[in-house]
């Protein structure tokens, strides 16, 4: 993470700031090996030709979209898909931390959310909220429903009035837990699964590169982690890297079967 040379400092809250800051340049190494879907290549290749022509949208009096909601399973690429639009469109990439942003006083929350707005309208970035529903839970739920309410309540206010040249993308695995008033706030939405065959075998062939390798390896690792998410995938095809560097040797299959069953990834069965 680079140091802050931002406009204006990112606000804190227990001590902490609230975020963290990644210049486009280290969005770019975090999202080389990314792999979309067909639909959500069209998407955010959409997203990006949309804003590369906002004089011609404003001529025409439509609107740019700015506000993206991404659902799906963890380690299916939803925070990489942060780090590639921010690279794409040459902003840094402010990552909210949601242990600094929860706050167990009350109101204090609210207060946290509207700050990050803030400076996201003063400093032009890529906010990305992870875990969106621990602040955008449905009003309907049970449990602290008045407190939540009132965060949900100003999270709105701040999605209404989320202006300039920022981005906001928000992340969850729990899509049905959104209030469907914040839901439709977002005018661009993303579905996230985990890799299929052809998916898996192409990230497997951007993680190996030129590392040497044994005959038709990719084929076996592509066998071996069936069920795998990305994250699952890239920690383990790292880690059996490494075990070729120590021993200088190349890449062969006790290395990826030793470097699964150290990682033991939880595997989603077809």
């Amino acid at each position: 993470m680079s140091k802050m040379n931002h406009a204006n400092r990112i606000p804190r809250a227990k001590g902490i700031d609230m975020a963290a800051f990644y210049t486009p340049k280290e969005c770019k190494r975090k999202a080389q090996h990314i792999v979309f879907s067909e639909e959500n290549e069209r998407i955010v290749e959409e997203f990006i030709t949309i804003l590369g022509m906002k004089e011609k949208f404003r001529e025409h009096d439509v609107s740019i979209p700015n506000k993206m909601v991404m659902f799906g399973p963890p380690g299916t690429g939803k925070t990489l898909t942060a780090s590639y639009l921010a690279q794409r469109l040459e902003l840094p990439l402010v990552l909210v931390r949601l242990d600094a942003l929860i706050h167990s006083h009350l109101g204090e929350t609210g207060s946290n959310v509207r700050k990050l707005f803030e400076y996201a309208r003063l400093n032009p970035c890529v906010l990305f909220l992870d875990e969106f529903d621990a602040i955008g839970r449905t009003r309907e739920s049970n449990d602290e429903v008045k407190e939540m309410a009132r965060v949900v309540n100003t999270l709105l206010q701040c999605l209404d009035e989320f202006e300039g040249d920022s981005i906001l993308i928000a992340a969850t695995n729990l899509e049905t837990q959104l209030d469907h008033a914040i839901w439709r706030r977002f005018d661009t939405k993303m579905t996230y699964a985990m890799p299929d065959e052809d998916s898996r075998r192409l990230y497997i062939s951007k993680l190996v590169g030129t590392f040497e390798q044994e005959h038709r390896l990719e084929d076996y690792i592509c066998e071996r982690l069936a069920g795998c998410s990305y994250a699952d995938v890239e920690q383990i095809v790292l880690k059996a890297k490494r075990k070729a560097i120590i021993g200088n040797s190349a890449l062969h299959r006790q290395l990826i079967s030793d470097a699964y069953e150290e990682y033991r990834p939880r595997v989603l069965q077809g």
